[in-house]
């Protein structure tokens, strides 16, 4: 019971912190938008393939901070993965990142259309970020104890990885804080969680 109510309140806030957030970011939204298209070729918003809860399948919609064919040069670039075995996917300097691009990321600014997929229901604001398949597989060889756990609730816009060092962490401890959020969400932790947020992207720490 507490767990069905817990859940109905989180959708209730899900639903009306996106809404607002559209609503106070739409001239930002509109504004990146339109730097992409001047700053280079290809489409405005990237879609890509993400686990959700229960191991669905979604896209998770943000602003393309990458060349077209990012995806398609992945394989060349994972000799140069600088991230603990090869889990995450990390390059500091990546050269499929575009210079609006970085700015982007450091902002958290190519995050904003995931509100949409809070509406639709396939992500929360708060919860461990969803994972791009090749992590997510690489994730389930090496810890499928942490992988199952991650996929007990929804994936969050933000979430304890957000908050607790970005790209500055390796998998392992992102496992943990996932871990430790699924075993203890609570609704003050999710606002908690959404107020460190706020810190960390206006210092932009380990965002790359």
């Amino acid at each position: 019971m507490a767990d069905r109510t817990y859940d109905m309140l989180k959708r209730c806030i899900d639903l009306c912190g996106a809404l607002v957030g559209l609503l106070l970011f739409a001239p930002v939204m509109l504004g990146v938008a339109m730097l992409i298209r001047l700053d280079s070729p290809g489409p405005v918003l990237f879609r890509q393939l993400r686990r959700g809860r229960n191991g669905r399948l979604f896209y998770v919609l943000k602003f393309r901070t990458m060349v077209a064919d990012a995806e398609r040069k992945l394989k060349e670039l994972e000799q140069f993965n600088e991230s603990e075995n090869g889990v995450l996917f990390k390059m500091k300097h990546d050269p499929r990142v575009t210079p609006l691009g970085r700015f982007l990321r450091r902002s958290s600014l190519d995050e904003l259309p995931q509100f949409l997929n809070v509406i639709r229901g396939e992500m929360s604001l708060v919860g461990p970020r969803p994972l791009q398949l090749r992590d997510s597989d690489k994730l389930l060889d090496l810890d499928p104890e942490g992988y199952d756990t991650r996929l007990k609730v929804l994936p969050g816009l933000t979430g304890p990885w957000q908050v607790g060092g970005r790209s500055d962490i390796d998998y392992a401890q992102m496992v943990e804080l996932d871990r430790e959020y699924v075993e203890s969400r609570s609704l003050l932790g999710d606002i908690r969680i959404i107020f460190q947020t706020v810190l960390v992207v206006v210092v932009g720490r380990g965002a790359y």
